[in-house]
């Protein structure tokens, strides 16, 4: 697994790596930018007036819902635009793997298994569909979370531990999507999920690291594609004994 993360990082900044590097890193600085305002006017708006209209609209059943959301969006709102958008980095770079992992995985496949046959591309549609769903369960781990920041870093394990698993789960079905259909790669993943979540874990401290977690979707990907090859290695391409004959037949002849 050490050596798996030593190859990705070790690619990161290789010329083929380099024109993914800078299309991610500009989409995912967008998307942070419009995440960040956008979450932080809807928590003022629902510590300010929000409750009240939703609580006028549906009826007092919410109101100890209400209470709860109230207190978590006031301190949502208090940490600002600029820690909104740190803190919702996993999720922007998760959404980015979608976009890109199938171009990510094929270099790592390239300059590492040449021999291997290739992997198939991931339907953008799927990749996108799964992307989203761990974006979107990650935003709602960091919504949850965000009380218990204040509370001597409980809030900070919580969000590593959780971004662990879905970052894993994530970056590794991207991975093995490649080689298997998408009910064999949720399975692969359940099987190895000790295996899996720990892989995660390096990706979840790689995406704790400010300006350098912008990259994440590549180390992520690479990561996994290293991690799928030694959990679930394909069959090397078959040697015809025809071609055996005439490479030793070849320099017998010069």
């Amino acid at each position: 697994m050490l050596d798996a993360a030593a190859k990705a990082l070790a690619q990161m900044l290789s010329p083929a790596f380099r024109l993914i590097l800078m299309k991610s890193i500009g989409l995912a600085l967008l998307l942070l930018v419009a995440a960040g305002v956008g979450l932080h006017r809807l928590f003022t708006w629902f510590a300010t007036s929000g409750e009240v209209w939703i609580e006028t609209t549906f009826g007092p059943s919410w109101h100890a819902a209400l209470a709860v959301l109230w207190w978590i969006f006031a301190v949502a709102a208090g940490l600002g635009v600029i820690t909104a958008a740190v803190l919702l980095v996993p999720s922007v770079t998760a959404l980015m793997a979608g976009f890109f992992a199938d171009e990510i995985a094929q270099n790592v496949e390239q300059e590492y298994y040449p021999e291997d046959p290739a992997g198939s591309a991931v339907p953008i549609g799927v990749a996108i569909i799964e992307a989203v769903k761990a974006a979107v369960l990650s935003v709602l781990v960091y919504l949850c979370t965000v009380p218990f920041l204040l509370l001597f870093g409980l809030g900070f394990i919580v969000l590593f531990l959780a971004n662990a698993y879905l970052l894993g789960r994530l970056y590794f079905e991207l991975a093995a999507m490649r080689f298997h259909p998408v009910d064999e790669a949720k399975q692969l993943r359940r099987r190895y999920r000790s295996e899996v979540f720990l892989s995660g874990c390096l990706i979840a401290a790689f995406v704790s690291v400010p300006i350098v977690n912008l990259a994440t979707p590549l180390f992520g990907t690479a990561l996994m594609v290293h991690v799928h090859k030694r959990l679930s290695p394909p069959p090397r391409k078959r040697i015809e004994p025809e071609a055996i004959a005439a490479k030793l037949v070849t320099p017998l002849g010069r």
